[in-house]
C-alpha cells in the first residue's frame, strides 16, 4: 500500500515537471535559468539533475497526472508562473498556458487569469510562497462562497 502511495506520488512530481518543461518550451528553446528552475524543484522532491534532464528532454505534452488538493493545485501553479518569470521575458504564450494549466488544475474559469497575475506580481513584488499563498486563499475563497440572493421588491 505503501509503494502505491510513492508511485502517484512520484508521478504527479513527474508530471509537474513535465508541465514545467512544456511551459519552458513554449517560446521555442529552454533557457538556462529555466532549467535550473526545473532542476530545482526536481531536487526539492528528489529526483536527480539526470533524471529531471531526460524527463525534460521527452516532455511534449501535458501530464495527465494532476494534483488532487487545493494546496499541491496551488504550488503548482505557483511553479508555473514562477517558471514563467524565470527568464525574464513574459511571453503571451507562455501567460497562455499558465492560464490554462490553471483550468486545468481545476481553478474556475473566471478567476484564472486574475489568479496567474496575483502570483505573477506577487513573485515580482519578491513575497514569499507562503504570503502568496494566504492572499490568493483569501481570494479564492472570497470568489467561491454563494452569493447572497438580492431582493428585487
Amino acid at each position: 500500500m505503501f509503494g502505491l502511495f510513492q508511485n502517484k506520488q512520484a508521478k504527479r512530481i513527474q508530471g509537474h515537471l513535465q508541465n514545467l518543461a512544456v511551459l519552458a518550451k513554449a517560446d521555442g528553446h529552454i533557457d538556462d535559468r529555466e532549467m535550473s528552475f526545473i532542476i530545482a524543484v526536481g531536487k526539492k522532491n528528489g529526483m536527480s539533475a539526470d533524471k529531471v534532464k531526460t524527463l525534460v528532454s521527452g516532455a511534449k505534452g501535458m501530464s495527465t497526472d494532476l494534483p488532487t488538493n487545493d494546496s499541491e493545485r496551488f504550488d503548482q501553479i505557483f511553479d508555473l508562473v514562477d517558471m514563467m518569470l524565470a527568464d525574464g521575458i513574459v511571453d503571451d504564450t507562455e501567460m497562455d498556458f499558465c492560464i490554462m494549466m490553471a483550468e486545468k488544475l481545476g481553478f474556475r474559469k473566471a478567476i484564472v487569469g486574475v489568479l496567474v497575475r496575483k502570483i505573477s506580481q506577487g513573485v515580482k513584488d519578491g513575497h514569499s510562497r507562503e504570503r502568496i499563498k494566504e492572499e490568493s486563499d483569501v481570494f479564492l475563497n472570497y470568489n467561491e462562497l454563494p452569493r447572497p440572493a438580492v431582493n428585487l421588491n
